[in-house]
């Protein structure tokens, strides 16, 4: 994974999960569990208009099978 990670809400992270296939499972609190159809599972802490740190956006981004190119373009 190269490249600066963007600083991004969970909001839009969860939009760009959506958009690669994962689909909304189920919620534990504020976390909201993601699965595709391939059985890969992302758990995205949301809380709504906070920025995601930086740790977190990487271990999703590991979990969703993303590098940070793949997800700016996403994103845009």
């Amino acid at each position: 994974m190269k490249g600066k990670l963007p600083r991004i809400t969970a909001g839009k992270v969860t939009k760009v999960l959506e958009k690669v296939g994962f689909v909304l499972v189920r919620q534990s609190g504020s976390h909201r569990i993601y699965k595709n159809s391939e059985g890969n599972r992302v758990t995205v802490p949301y809380h709504s208009k906070k920025v995601l740190h930086p740790k977190v956006l990487k271990s999703i981004l590991r979990d969703a099978d993303l590098t940070v190119e793949q997800f700016r373009e996403l994103v845009e």
